[in-house]
């Protein structure tokens, strides 16, 4: 058993005995004595419910006054709260938009490189043509030749 029970088991004991003691060697009879205790009893009793009321009283006075500055940390955070998510839509949404349009650009200069290099193909293929025909080969033949 531990200090701390030990002390508590003999303090209780201790005050048993002291009771007992007390009613035994008391100079006055048993129904005024146990008249006296009831009545020390009813005022201990008494007491601790006023006690008790008190200290709810004063808890109860002291939440009401911290409540309205709790409620209004609590709005204006929430408030903040609202702020940074609304902040967050329109971020979100102005990104998007950028993206779009990025893309948009891209895609069109993808576009744009694309129609140039098919037109600078079909010009080469063209220029390649023209200088193809712009050639005249000519066989002869040496066979043909008499003979000297």
């Amino acid at each position: 058993m531990s200090k701390t029970a030990s002390f508590i088991l003999g303090s209780i004991f201790g005050a048993a005995a002291g009771v007992v003691a007390g009613m035994m060697l008391a100079p006055r009879p048993g129904a005024e004595s146990r008249a006296m205790a009831a009545d020390a009893m009813n005022d201990a009793w008494d007491s601790a419910v006023d006690t008790y009321e008190r200290g709810a009283r004063s808890v109860s006075d002291r939440l009401g006054d911290v409540r309205p500055g709790v409620d209004a940390k609590t709005d204006e955070l929430r408030a903040k709260v609202d702020l940074a998510r609304e902040r967050m839509d329109q971020l979100r949404d102005s990104l998007s938009e950028a993206v779009s349009s990025t893309s948009a650009q891209v895609s069109d200069a993808v576009n744009t490189v694309t129609d140039r290099v098919s037109s600078m193909a079909g010009d080469a293929a063209a220029a390649n043509e023209s200088a193809a025909q712009s050639v005249h080969v000519e066989v002869v033949d040496n066979a043909e030749k008499p003979a000297e």
